[in-house]
């Protein structure tokens, strides 16, 4: 999970140096971000090999993936190939974080499900709190970090030699394929409500963590150390938010608790690109607490949703309906930012993400029970 969110917060970073190098225009950019969604497609077919063969191969094979993808894109000579290697670290990065995190609710008891995801989740905020600290140092440098991410390879080695399989996907048959067990009662209602509520949600959320820094360059000309501050601020202040939602979500369980974090979060990350240097601020600080403490909530709640014979896939599909969400908001972000200027056709999508977080409340409440074989 370090690694996935150290790769995947390069290209935020560096998107400003990176629109200067290959002279791209913000349409230019939102079409990157669009393209990059494919390469959640291509994670579909693997979650569901780690629902067949197990999670440890699977994970191993992801970080491999992904690493030799950050050495394609360190050496990509056009914003084209830079794509095409993202699309495909995209794809490996989705698996492996899918893959992680129902191997952690699937080997915790029941009442610490949240807060280990919780635990993984803050791992991802050190990966992300790196790319934060290094980059200024770097900037506009940007392929130096993905060459940094190539030490996932002899991690993906570590990880094929000495971690333990799952031993709930251990104890359970797997005869069926994951999808056609998915498209079954119960689980077929549970699936489209949380594969719509993803997309929703990414309508708003995949436009604005991509565009962030460079909205912060452009809109209110920012300096790649400011923009890395607000990053490092914002991480600081969320970190002890991971174990917050984590024990709250144990405690109080997760439907109630998902609904108001996820409403909150598009209220805060809104309000990011709508006032100015004061907003931008306050917005992307408490914007970050929310999401960071709505991780774990879901992360878990997500994963006792769905049985654990298909319980990578599950993940997959939503990652998947996320990634079309995404890509349509980052089209109509590109087509509305030419008449309302890019902060404010960012937060015009807020209101979408309100929708996703009611959604929510369509499915059931899951804490305390046991795993769904």
């Amino acid at each position: 999970m370090f690694l996935v969110s150290f790769d995947g917060s390069i290209l935020v970073l560096g998107l400003p140096a990176i629109a200067r190098d290959f002279n791209a225009s913000v349409p230019d950019l939102a079409n990157l971000g669009s393209g990059l969604q494919v390469g959640a497609l291509l994670g579909l077919p693997l979650a569901m090999l780690a629902d067949r063969l197990g999670r440890r191969r699977l994970l191993a094979a992801a970080v491999l993936g992904f690493s030799l993808a950050n050495l394609a894109s360190a050496a990509a000579p056009s914003l084209a190939l830079l794509a095409g290697a993202r699309v495909l670290a995209v794809g490996f990065e989705s698996v492996a974080a899918a893959v992680a995190t129902a191997l952690v609710i699937e080997e915790v008891p029941h009442d610490q499900r949240a807060r280990a995801v919780a635990a993984i989740t803050i791992a991802g905020g050190a990966g992300l709190g790196l790319t934060t600290v290094l980059y200024p140092l770097f900037a506009p440098h940007w392929r130096w970090l993905y060459l940094f991410g190539c030490v996932g390879i002899p991690a993906a080695a570590a990880l094929a030699r000495f971690l333990p399989e799952s031993r709930a996907w251990s104890a359970t048959r797997t005869d069926q394929l994951p999808l056609s067990v998915l498209l079954t009662p119960p689980w077929r209602r549970r699936l489209l409500v949380a594969a719509a509520a993803a997309a929703l949600s990414a309508v708003f959320f995949e436009p604005a963590n991509i565009l962030v820094a460079l909205f912060a360059s452009r809109q209110l000309h920012f300096s790649p150390a400011l923009i890395s501050a607000g990053v490092v601020v914002a991480g600081l202040v969320s970190l002890p938010a991971f174990p917050l939602g984590g024990w709250l979500s144990d405690r109080r369980g997760r439907r109630r608790v998902a609904v108001a974090l996820s409403a909150l979060t598009a209220v805060a990350a809104a309000v990011t690109f709508v006032d100015g240097t004061g907003g931008y601020w306050a917005g992307i600080v408490i914007w970050s607490f929310l999401a960071s403490a709505s991780v774990p909530v879901i992360g878990a709640w997500y994963g006792e949703l769905f049985p654990t014979r298909a319980r990578a896939t599950s993940e997959s599909v939503s990652t998947v309906a996320a990634a079309a969400g995404g890509v349509l908001g980052l089209q109509v972000v590109a087509a509305a930012q030419a008449h309302w200027g890019l902060g404010h056709s960012l937060a015009a999508t807020g209101v979408v993400a309100l929708v996703s977080a009611a959604l929510l409340l369509a499915l059931p409440e899951t804490r305390g029970q046991p795993l769904p074989d």
